[in-house]
């Protein structure tokens, strides 16, 4: 039996009957804004290459840690999802027995926000108009591989078909940029940035990261074995970024704290971290000491700071020695912002030339800590819910307890902080529906007339991100 797969007009709005009816008329006016995703992990070789997706497995299933870790909860080994392993091992490299092995647990996925996204593509982007079920899995295939052998779905096609208007990818300060340097000589007028992303030189606990330093230094000439040389190498590898369109750059640190040594201790630390494996404490010191100096460097530079804290990664350490990072094994955990950003707030907070995004994992920081600094530091941004918290009720969370003490003004918009690129409209969608819907409550209460709205209604779909971000 099959059932239908119908997105409602009214999905994600309030139940109430008057304010449903302002947020239909809030969204009508954000809906088809132009798309800006500021932070994401999607792959810039899509964009250069602009090569068709292989087949639906590729496109919606292995790259989406959002899906192989539920699945995996539930026992289904990431082999058999075509996740690749680190060793090269073999893993299942029949697409369609992938596709049929999700499909036939989609019901996992019911109330959560993947289940949202994986709908709206399904419906929006391929036009299927039944519910993804096992005895559909062949048809769902079927339509979705034959759309794929199209012009329309290569990537820069659908760029352009949703509005999108910038993405900025993620790459490591050792990369050399290369399908950013072809897009920009190809001659397409789609704006792929890049950002950077310093951990694998700056964490003492990454893996490789002696080598990465050694790396580091052949790339940019400079003698990394002194503090000094380590600093002007990140000055030179910022400025690359930078000219290759990067406006941001972005630290995944365990936590939030921050340190401002003298120059004579960061010298000594860094000579004992450069040398020898880093001790916990040195580790997150130097840490702490490097939030402090790439704020320095984006004074001079201009670039503005993510700060994305809080997560315990790769918690699993078998699923990491199997597979790697990013594959679904991060853990929230509870984060200090308010004494571990104090000594880079003393120094910088007060800046209003710099500009400092943090986004965390631990809600129950919003109203005691983040929405309060952002609502005093003119240096500091909210991020949007983020990660865990990118859902209907996340972002519902974050609005209630951010708005009454940071306003709207002082948080960054939306950014789907995605590796799945189809879900960059599904996400983005989601977003503008709920922000209307808060916008909406706001109004029926009398606590902001409807005109105010709808210029709040733009500014957290389009103006707050292109500012915060110097778009």
């Amino acid at each position: 039996m099959t059932h239908p797969l119908r997105l409602h007009p009214d999905r994600l709005f309030p139940a109430d009957p008057d304010t449903r009816a302002v947020a239909r008329r809030l969204h009508a006016e954000v809906a088809d804004l132009p798309i800006i995703s500021p932070h994401g992990h999607t792959d810039p070789s899509w964009f250069a290459l602009n090569q068709p997706w292989a087949n639906p497995a590729e496109l919606l299933i292995t790259p989406d840690h959002y899906v192989f870790r539920m699945l995996f909860s539930q026992g289904v080994a990431m082999e058999d999802l075509g996740v690749p392993r680190a060793d090269g091992g073999p893993v299942e490299t029949d697409p369609r027995a992938i596709w049929r092995r999700f499909a036939e647990r989609y019901p996992l996925f019911r109330g959560t926000p993947s289940r949202m996204w994986h709908d709206w593509v399904y419906a929006q982007a391929f036009g299927i108009d039944v519910r993804l079920t096992a005895e559909t899995a062949d048809h769902y295939y079927d339509v979705i591989d034959a759309a794929l052998k199209t012009e329309a779905f290569r990537p820069r096609a659908l760029f352009e078909q949703y509005n999108i208007e910038l993405i900025a990818t993620t790459e490591s300060p050792l990369d050399p940029l290369e399908h950013h340097k072809a897009i920009r000589a190809s001659g397409w007028s789609g704006r792929v940035v890049t950002a950077y992303r310093p951990d694998p030189v700056l964490d003492p606990d990454f893996e490789g990261f002696h080598d990465n330093l050694v790396a580091f230094g052949t790339l940019t000439g400079e003698d990394v074995s002194r503090w000094e040389g380590y600093l002007a190498a990140h000055r030179k590898r910022r400025a690359f970024f930078a000219a290759h369109g990067a406006t941001s750059t972005d630290h995944g640190h365990p936590t939030a704290f921050t340190a401002d040594l003298s120059q004579a201790d960061a010298a000594a630390l860094y000579e004992r971290i450069a040398t020898s494996p880093a001790s916990p404490a040195d580790a997150e010191l130097f840490r702490g000491q490097m939030l402090t100096e790439m704020a320095r460097m984006s004074l001079d530079d201009e670039l503005v700071m993510q700060i994305h804290p809080g997560s315990s990664r790769n918690h699993n350490a078998r699923v990491f020695e199997r597979f790697g990072r990013d594959k679904g094994a991060d853990i929230p955990t509870r984060t200090d912002y308010v004494a571990n950003l104090k000594p880079l707030l003393d120094r910088f907070g007060s800046e209003p030339g710099l500009t400092i995004i943090v986004f965390t994992l631990d809600e129950t920081s919003y109203s005691r800590e983040l929405a309060p600094l952002a609502g005093h530091y003119p240096a500091l941004r909210l991020g949007p819910p983020w990660w865990f918290h990118d859902s209907p009720e996340g972002m519902r969370r974050f609005r209630e307890q951010a708005t009454e003490t940071a306003g709207f003004y002082n948080t960054v918009g939306f950014n789907d902080d995605t590796r799945a690129f189809l879900s960059i409209p599904a996400r983005h969608d989601v977003a503008r529906r709920m922000d209307c819907g808060w916008l909406a409550k706001l109004v029926v209460e009398h606590r902001m007339e409807e005109d105010e709205a709808h210029e709040v209604a733009r500014a957290l779909t389009y103006d707050l991100v292109k500012a915060a971000y110097r778009l």
